[in-house]
């Protein structure tokens, strides 16, 4: 019974079951199979490419002759006048053996530029794969994936194009030569080839410049320094910039202890390891301007160039210096400075001459020993650059309709708790305006801002270009704010050009090896800041700070301009002039802002500017300035109905009549600055002793440490005139 039961049980779950329905079939999705069909034939497809790729560098012939091989780098910087000013042939080179290369240095390099050296066949198609992943997401190139055998290809022979066909042909050589030499011959050549900056090729080269020691003696931390020298060898050149260096050695140590190359106690000791780096100078034979080349390769890197291809690209950069005034800047920096004896490393003096009126840099030395200090003092260094930014004072007055013949009190004034005064105290009563710019004084510039308002200079100071701060402050007249040189003589260029403000530039043109033109320099910017009425007048009182001022120890002998500056205790000195066609600033002083006795604007700087600016405009001839004429007055017998500015006695400028003290007639006057300036015209002895400090008057040197903030006021002041328009020249 049961059985029959359960038998019947069976039937009836069966016959239920067949009468329930189906589920419902699935619809087919032929967007996801066409994606996994597109998935599977672009992997097949990359896979044969790939699997072709290397079959066909698999089948390439080894290259013939390959370790006979020696550098050959041939871009050259030109001067204007077709000189070689810089070639990159004249390196630094020491063969070596892979034998004599320390294992720290070799392993140090392979775990920075190439981890996987040893177990590729000169190329690694999946690390560029992977890296190029990296860069696309990143949307910036932040992951190399070149191997040493590549980076050895590019140097032997390639260029640094960044193109596609460029890179196919890098893994193609990289391929040769990895058939061709082993890899121990491989690492030895890129090791012996590399250029790891400061004009060294090779770790024997790079180790001599920059530790003055053979390869066997480097130290772990000094060879994990080189190491890290290939990716950017200016940015960590450690003579340019220590703490980066620094930094970029200790990532080369962190590789090394990741790949287990070093232990904990070797690392830990290595990043803490001081960098002591070679002294000794070499002779200016590889780079007649090193400085200017320093800016050369940062206009090229502003145009898109990278450092290794302008060194290995074979360009040849015809530059606008003029070689001669180059080599008379070098030579005269040394021979002025030497005698004066001002011969310590911290003692330095920097030169920028350029055209104001097409912007060709003439002539640039950052410092006096390139090979003591890479340090720039044209584009990096600020320093106040006192009377000489008394001429941006006067141009804000000339301005505002002050005229050269308009009068000054000369005499002590105070401005709130500040009492400017001049050298000595020595005062000379009322003066014509361009008397008191040419003798330098500096009670009338301090009243001559006071009429003029400190807005009004500040602005006139940013438009000629001076990105440097400028406290609103009274003792701005007399410069006591810092500035840099470079743009310190472009803005005296306005005083040279009709009150055009130019952009000075270095490179006039670049040919690559087949002599094609990859770049030709345009026109250069500039902007109108002053009208022409000023930069005349300005240009005919600076000509009396040469001709009977301040600055007669830098006359050339045509007509020229300019104007001299000496801060507080004579720690810097500036002389800035001009002729039609050249602008040149000249800056001496000490890196440590220390005192040097006897240092003013017209003994060293105006004799360094005479030396440079006589070469430089040897082909300009004797012409003057094409300006309108402007007369300067003699008050030899009575001032008139002058006006004057400072006037305590007369407040509203009435103009009364005024007789010039003492008989002595204005134009045969000789002012006390320009006695003091040739009392020290004559150099120090050559024993290393500074100079004794001037007992003769001066207006020039003095320089207020505070000056009071003037109450704002509650009008808004009237914007200063600039620029008369074009049409009315």
């Amino acid at each position: 019974m049961s059985s029959s039961y359960e038998r019947y049980k069976s039937q009836r779950a069966a016959r239920d079951f067949r009468r329930e329905p189906l589920p419902p079939k699935k619809k087919d999705n032929r967007f996801f199979r066409n994606l996994k069909l597109f998935v599977l034939i672009t992997t097949a497809l990359f896979l044969a490419g790939i699997t072709a790729f290397n079959l066909y560098l698999s089948s390439l012939p080894p290259i013939e002759n390959l370790e006979d091989f020696k550098p050959n780098i041939v871009t050259k910087f030109y001067s204007k006048d077709g000189e070689v000013i810089k070639t990159f042939t004249a390196y630094s080179y020491d063969r070596v053996e892979l034998e004599d290369v320390p294992e720290d240095l070799k392993n140090a390099l392979i775990a920075t530029e190439d981890k996987n050296f040893y177990r590729h066949n000169g190329y690694d198609i999946m690390g560029i794969v992977r890296s190029s992943i990296q860069n696309v997401i990143a949307r910036q190139a932040v992951q190399g994936a070149s191997t040493l055998t590549q980076q050895l290809a590019r140097i032997l022979f390639l260029t640094n194009e960044r193109t596609l066909t460029r890179k196919i042909k890098e893994i193609e050589v990289a391929a040769r030569i990895e058939k061709t030499i082993s890899k121990d011959k491989i690492l030895e050549m890129y090791l012996n080839n590399v250029y790891l900056g400061a004009g060294s090729y090779g770790v024997a080269a790079a180790s001599k410049r920059y530790f003055n020691k053979p390869l066997s003696r480097l130290s772990l931390p000094e060879s994990a320094l080189i190491a890290g020298l290939p990716q950017a060898p200016s940015v960590y050149n450690p003579f340019n910039n220590k703490d980066l260096a620094i930094k970029r050695r200790n990532q080369v140590l962190k590789r090394m202890l990741t790949m287990k190359y070093i232990s904990k106690e070797e690392y830990e000791k290595a990043i803490n390891a001081p960098v002591n780096l070679s002294t000794l100078p070499q002779i200016y034979t590889t780079n007649k301007a090193p400085y200017f080349s320093d800016y050369v390769m940062k206009e090229m890197q502003n145009l898109g160039f990278s450092e290794t291809d302008i060194i290995h690209g074979g360009y040849k950069v015809i530059t606008t210096l003029d070689s001669k005034a180059q080599e008379t800047a070098n030579e005269s920096i040394l021979k002025n400075m030497g005698a004066w004896g001002l011969t310590n490393k911290s003692h330095q003096a920097a030169v920028f001459a350029y055209s104001p009126i097409d912007g060709r840099i003439i002539a640039y030395a950052g410092g006096k020993n390139y090979e003591e200090s890479q340090y720039d003092r044209v584009t990096q260094a600020i320093r106040p650059p006192g009377s000489a930014f008394k001429p941006i004072v006067y141009a804000a007055a000339m301005e505002k309709g002050i005229s050269p013949n308009d009068l000054v009190d000369d005499s002590p004034i105070t401005i709130g708790n500040w009492s400017p005064h001049n050298s000595n105290h020595s005062y000379r009563g009322k003066i014509p305006v361009y008397k008191a710019l040419m003798v330098s004084s500096n009670v009338c510039a301090a009243r001559i801002l006071q009429e003029v308002g400190i807005r009004s200079v500040i602005q006139l100071a940013k438009v000629l270009g001076l990105t440097t701060p400028l406290e609103y402050d009274y003792t701005i007249s007399l410069g006591s704010n810092g500035v840099k040189l470079f743009e310190f003589v472009r803005a005296y260029g306005a005083f040279a050009n009709g009150g055009y403000v130019v952009q000075p530039y270095s490179i006039d043109r670049i040919e690559d090896s087949r002599g094609r033109v990859l770049y030709r320099a345009g026109k250069t910017k500039s902007s109108h800041q002053l009208s022409l009425k000023t930069a005349a007048e300005m240009t005919a009182m600076m000509k009396t700070v040469i001709l009977s001022g301040t600055g007669t120890a830098a006359n050339i002998g045509k007509p020229a301009a300019g104007k001299t500056g000496t801060t507080d205790e004579y720690k810097d000195a500036y002389f800035v002039g001009y002729t039609p066609d050249i602008v040149m600033g000249v800056w001496v002083g000490d890196d440590n802002n220390k005192k040097i006795n006897g240092l003013y604007g017209g003994t060293i700087p105006a004799r360094i500017w005479k030396d440079v600016m006589t070469v430089a405009t040897r082909d300009y001839g004797n012409h003057d300035f094409d300006y309108p004429v402007v007369e300067l007055n003699s008050y030899s017998l009575g001032f008139g109905n002058a006006k004057i500015i400072g006037d305590d006695e007369n407040p509203s400028n009435e103009g009364k009549k005024i007789t010039p003290e003492g008989s002595q007639s204005e134009a045969s006057a000789k002012p006390d600055d320009d006695k003091k300036e040739q009392a020290q015209s004559k150099p120090a002895n050559n024993e290393g002793k500074e100079s004794p400090a001037p007992s003769s008057a001066s207006s020039e040197p003095a320089a207020p440490v505070s000056a009071p903030i003037p109450p704002k006021s509650t009008t808004k002041s009237a914007p200063i005139p600039m620029a008369v328009p074009e049409s009315l020249r």
